[in-house]
C-alpha cells in the first residue's frame, strides 16, 4: 500500500469534507481512498510511522467459542502458526492499521479471524483449492448446489458485522453447516480446484438473501421453458386456383362485433392488472430498517477461465447464479482468493451496478501483496516515458518488499462417496418458495425410491394445494416422475427405458380398468410399433410406428355389454364392438387406387368400408362399401356373391375391379382381417388389465435397484463374495491338509495295528531314499536321453543339408535355419537342466536324509545315531 508517499494532512481534510457530505446517507457506502504520490521526508515518514502505532484497530465482535467441536484430533497447523504465516498476519496487521487511519469512515476489514482452534488465520490461506475425484462436481452449478443441498444455513451472530471465527472447510464439511462465510470459503475452494477465476466477497445484500428467504422467489422447477415458435411459410397461390365465393356477411356486424369483443378484452386485461397490483401489494416485503448494511459473503466468478463468457456471483445458500448489477448485491469491502487480497475502493452507492472487476487497476482495487497476478493498467505511451525514471527505483523496493502468499493451513478436502450420496443434513432437505414447498431426501433412504417433492400451492400461505411432482430414483419398475394435479384429479406416471410392457408415460385419473386414461409407450421396445393408447369408457385409440403393414391408426368403439356381471372385465365378460377404424399409411409397393387409406369396420350393421389412398393427379379418391349379407344353401357351405353387396367409386375403373369374383375375393379376405382385428383390440383390452394389474404390485412393492458395484448395500453381490472368500478358505484348508507324505508309500507295506520296531524304521529309511535315489538317476536319464535325441536330429539335418544344399531353395534354406536355431535353443536348454540336476542330486538326497532322521515318526528308533 502506497501511504507512505500521501500527505497526511491532506487526506484528513479531505475525509473530513466527505464525511460531512455522506453522514446524511443512511445505508452504508464504500468511500473512495484518495491519493497523493507526492514524496515525504524522513522526518515526516517518522511522525506516520509513529501515529499509525498508537492507533488501535477494533475487532468486531469477541471470539466465538464452540464447544461442540473436537479439536483434539485436528492437524497441528490448524493449532499454530508457521513463521511464514506470522509474517503475514504482521503485514495484514499494518495494512489493517493504514486502513483504518486512511478510512476512519469504513467498518473494519475481515483479515485474519480465528479458526475453530481459536489461532488467528489469514482468510486466503483458508481456501484449500481442491479438485474433487466426482464428475458431477466439475461444473460451477453442481458444485454450488452440492453445497447448498449438503449444510445446514447458520445466520450470523451480529448481521451488521462479519463473523469473528471462520471455520476452516473440513470442519464446515464434518458438522455440516456454517454461515454465508463458511459456505462461500468452502464454494470458492471446490471452484478454484476446478479451474475456476473466483473469490469470496464480503460486502452487503438483501435481507432475503443474507436469511436464505425464498418466500418470494419463483422455484426454478416450476418455470415453464420457452417454447419456440417456428414461422410455417406460406405457399405461393397457384396461378390456376379456384377462387374463393363471395363473402356475404356484412362488414358493419363484422366491425361492431370486433369492437365489443375489443372492449371485453379491455375490462379483462384491467380486471386482471388490478389484481396482479393486489397480489404485488400483498407478497411485497415490509420495508427493512437494516437495507444495505447486513453483511453477506458470496463468490465471484470472473470471466476468463474454463470459458467463462461474463462474470457473475454465486449465493452459496442458494446456488443460484446472478448478474454482477443485481439488485440484491448492495455493495463490496472486500474480496480474496487463495493469492492475495482486494479491498474494493470504489463507491457503491448504487450497489454493485457501477463497479469494474478490474483487479489489476490499483485504484479501484487495493491490494495486499505485490505479488498479485493480476494485470495491471495499460498506460498510454507518454504516461510511460515520463513514469519510467519514477518506477525504476521503485520496482527495486517492490521486489525487495515482495511476499507471497502461505500455502493453505487447511488439510486435503475430501468428500466420502456416502457423504456426496446423502448430500442434505440427515438425508432431507426442505426449501420454501414462493407458492411451493421443495422437499429432498437422499437416494435410498425412502424405501419407495423417492428423492424429491414440489408442492405448488394457489394461495400465498400454501394452505391449498394445486400439484405435487415427485421424482424417484433407482425403481426396479423405472419410474421416473409422478405429476399429480389436485383440481383437475389427473395423474400422470413418467418411467425411463426399461419398463416391463415399454411403458413411457401413463396419464390417468382412476386405476380402475375402461376409465379415461393415456399410455405412451418407446415404440422401439414393442414388436408391434404401439406408441400411444389412448382409452375411454366407450372408446380406445391406438397410435402405431414402423409396422411392416403400414398400419398408424385404429379407433374401437364399444356399445355396453349385455350380460352385467359383477366386476365385469375383458377376459371374462368383453365388451360388444361396434365398429373399428385403421388408417394405413401409404406403401409405396402398392398403386395409390389399391393400397387403402382407411378401413372402418361397422360389426353391428355388418357393412365394411373401404378409403384409398388418393393419386398426385386426382383429387378425390376411389372408396368401396362392402354389405357383409350372406346367402347359403341347405346345407349351409356356400356363400352367393351378388353385385348389389358391393357399393363402389373408382377414380379410374379397371377392368378387373368390375369382375365378381374380384369382389368376392376381397370380401372374404377383409372377413379374415375383421377377425384378426377383432382378435387384436382384445389382446389390447388384456393388456390394459395386465398394465393396470403390474402397476398395482408395483406400487405395493416399489423394490430398489442397486448396482454390482454397490458393495454396502447389495446384500446378493455381499453373500456371493462372502461364499466365495469362505470356498477359498476351505480349499486351502484342504490343501495344506493333503500335503504329500513321502513315508505314506512305504507305511502302507507295514501291517496294520502293529507297532513299528526299529528293523523296521532303519528298513524304511532304506527303501526311501533308495526310491528317492533311483528318481534322481531316472530323471539324469531322461535329460540326458532327450539332450542325445535332439543332438542326432540335428546332426542328420545338418548331413541332410550338405547333401542337398545346391538344389535348395530359398524357403527350403530359410526353413532349415530356423530349424537348426530352434534345435541349438533346446539342446542348449537340456545341457543346463542335466548340469543343474547333477549338481542339486546330492543337495536334495541329503535334505531328504536330514528330513527322515528328523521325522516324529522315526524319531525315537535313531536317536542312538544322533
Amino acid at each position: 500500500m502506497e501511504v507512505l508517499r500521501e500527505k497526511v494532512e491532506e487526506e484528513e481534510e479531505a475525509e473530513r469534507e466527505e464525511g460531512v457530505e455522506w453522514s446524511s446517507r443512511p445505508e452504508k457506502v464504500v468511500k473512495p481512498l484518495q491519493k497523493d504520490l507526492t514524496t515525504m521526508t524522513q522526518e515526516m515518514l517518522k511522525d506516520l510511522e509513529q501515529k499509525l502505532s498508537e492507533i488501535e484497530v477494533p475487532i468486531s465482535g469477541e471470539p466465538q467459542t464452540t464447544d461442540t467441536i473436537d479439536i483434539s484430533e485436528l492437524p497441528v497447523s490448524y493449532k499454530t502458526n508457521t513463521p511464514r504465516e506470522e509474517q503475514l498476519l504482521q503485514v495484514a496487521d499494518n495494512f489493517s492499521r493504514q486502513y483504518s487511519h486512511l478510512c476512519p469512515d469504513r467498518v473494519p476489514l475481515l483479515l485474519y479471524p480465528v479458526n475453530e482452534c481459536q489461532v488467528p488465520k489469514f482468510v486466503s490461506t483458508t481456501i484449500r483449492p481442491t479438485l474433487m475425484p466426482y464428475p458431477d462436481l466439475y461444473n460451477w452449478d453442481s458444485c454450488a448446489q452440492f453445497v447448498s443441498d449438503f449444510l445446514t444455513m447458520m445466520p450470523l451472530p451480529d448481521p451488521l458485522k462479519p463473523p469473528a471465527v471462520l471455520y476452516s472447510p473440513t470442519t464446515v464439511l464434518k458438522y455440516q453447516k456454517g454461515n454465508c462465510f463458511d459456505f462461500s470459503t468452502l464454494l470458492c475452494s471446490m471452484l478454484i480446484g476446478s479451474g475456476y477465476d473466483a473469490y469470496c466477497v464480503n460486502g452487503y445484500a438483501s435481507k432475503d438473501l443474507c436469511l436464505m428467504d425464498l418466500t418470494r422467489e419463483v422455484c426454478p422447477l416450476t418455470m415453464k421453458a420457452k417454447e419456440v415458435v417456428h414461422e410455417v411459410e406460406r405457399a405461393l397461390p397457384k396461378k390456376y386456383a379456384i377462387k374463393p365465393p363471395r363473402d356475404l356477411v356484412s362488414r358493419f356486424e363484422q366491425e361492431q362485433e370486433l369492437k365489443r369483443q375489443t372492449d371485453i378484452k379491455a375490462a379483462e386485461e384491467k380486471r386482471l392488472k388490478e389484481e396482479e397490483a393486489h397480489l404485488l401489494e400483498a407478497e411485497k416485503a415490509a420495508p427493512d430498517s437494516l437495507h444495505g448494511l447486513r453483511v453477506h459473503s458470496w463468490v465471484l466468478v470472473l470471466s476468463g477461465k474454463r470459458e467463462v463468457p461474463e462474470s457473475f456471483f454465486i449465493d452459496p445458500f442458494t446456488a443460484r447464479s446472478y448478474g454482477t448489477k443485481d439488485e440484491h448485491f448492495l455493495g463490496i469491502e472486500s474480496l480474496w482468493n487463495h493469492k492475495n487480497y482486494w479491498v474494493n475502493m470504489q463507491d457503491c452507492w448504487n450497489g454493485c451496478k457501477d463497479l469494474v472487476f478490474d483487479l489489476g487497476d490499483p485504484m479501484r482495487w487495493e491490494y495486499l501483496l505485490l505479488g498479485t497476478d493480476k494485470p495491471k493498467l495499460a498506460l498510454s505511451d507518454e504516461e510511460d516515458e515520463e513514469a519510467n525514471d519514477d518506477v525504476e527505483d521503485l520496482d527495486k523496493e517492490d521486489e525487495e518488499k515482495n511476499f507471497d502468499m502461505p500455502p493453505s493451513w487447511v488439510e486435503q478436502i475430501e468428500i466420502t462417496p456416502e457423504a456426496f450420496e446423502t448430500r442434505c443434513p440427515n438425508g432431507k432437505k426442505v426449501i420454501q418458495y414462493k407458492r411451493a414447498k421443495l422437499e429432498k431426501w437422499a437416494p435410498y433412504l425412502n424405501s419407495n425410491g423417492l428423492v424429491s417433492r414440489l408442492t405448488t400451492y394457489k394461495d400465498l400461505e400454501c394452505t391449498d394445494v394445486l400439484e405435487i411432482k415427485e421424482w424417484y430414483q433407482n425403481r426396479e419398475d423405472r419410474l421416473e416422475l409422478k405429476h399429480m394435479n389436485k383440481t383437475t384429479g389427473l395423474n400422470s406416471d413418467y418411467f425411463k427405458p426399461g419398463h416391463p410392457q415399454a411403458l413411457r408415460v401413463h396419464s390417468y385419473r382412476s386405476m380402475l380398468p375402461e376409465n379415461d386414461r393415456c399410455m405412451e409407450f418407446y415404440g422401439t421396445a414393442r414388436v408391434d410399433g404401439l406408441i400411444k393408447r389412448e382409452e375411454t369408457p366407450n372408446t380406445m385409440t391406438e397410435h402405431f410406428q414402423g409396422r411392416p403393414d403400414f398400419l398408424t391408426y385404429r379407433h374401437v368403439n364399444f356399445g355396453p355389454r349385455v350380460k352385467k356381471i359383477p366386476l365385469s372385465s375383458a377376459e371374462s365378460n368383453p365388451r360388444p364392438i361396434v365398429k373399428i377404424t385403421e388408417r394405413f399409411a401409404r406403401n409405396p409397393s402398392k398403386l395409390a387406387d389399391e393400397d387403402v387409406a382407411e378401413r372402418v369396420f361397422l360389426t353391428m350393421e355388418e357393412r365394411i368400408q373401404l378409403r384409398y389412398h388418393c393419386r398426385k393427379d386426382c383429387i378425390t379418391a376411389s372408396k368401396r362399401e362392402y354389405l357383409r349379407r350372406t346367402e347359403v344353401d341347405s346345407k349351409g357351405n356356400r356363400i352367393l356373391m351378388t353385385p348389389d353387396m358391393c357399393i363402389s367409386f373408382e377414380v379410374e375403373p379397371m377392368e378387373h375391379t368390375k369382375k365378381l369374383l374380384y369382389q368376392y375375393e376381397l370380401l372374404i379376405q377383409l372377413k379374415t382381417e375383421e377377425k384378426l382385428s377383432r382378435h387384436q383390440v382384445w389382446e389390447s383390452e388384456l393388456e390394459v388389465l395386465e398394465i393396470l394389474k403390474l402397476r398395482e404390485e408395483e406400487e405395493e412393492t416399489h423394490t430398489l435397484m442397486i448396482s454390482i458395484y454397490d458393495t454396502k448395500r447389495n446384500e446378493k453381490s455381499k453373500e456371493y463374495r462372502e461364499a466365495m472368500e469362505r470356498v477359498m478358505h476351505e480349499e486351502h484348508l484342504r490343501q495344506m491338509e493333503t500335503q504329500l507324505d513321502y513315508l505314506a508309500p512305504f507305511l502302507a507295506q507295514l501291517p496294520s495295528g502293529e507297532k513299528m520296531t526299529r528293523g523296521q524304521a532303519l528298513r524304511l529309511k532304506d527303501e526311501c531314499l533308495s526310491d528317492f535315489k533311483q528318481r534322481l538317476i531316472d530323471k539324469a536319464n531322461l535329460i540326458q536321453a532327450r539332450f542325445e535325441r535332439e543332438t542326432q536330429e540335428l546332426q542328420r539335418k545338418q548331413q541332410w543339408y550338405h547333401e542337398n544344399q545346391v538344389t535348395l531353395t530359398p524357403e527350403d534354406e530359410d526353413l532349415y535355419l530356423s530349424y537348426c536355431s530352434q534345435a541349438m535353443f533346446r539342446i542348449r536348454i537340456l545341457e543346463q537342466r542335466l548340469n543343474r540336476h547333477k549338481e542339486l542330486a546330492p543337495l536334495k538326497y541329503r535334505a531328504l536324509e536330514e528330513k527322515l532322521y528328523k521325522d516324529p515318526r522315526l524319531l525315537e528308533f535313531f536317536k542312538v545315531f544322533a
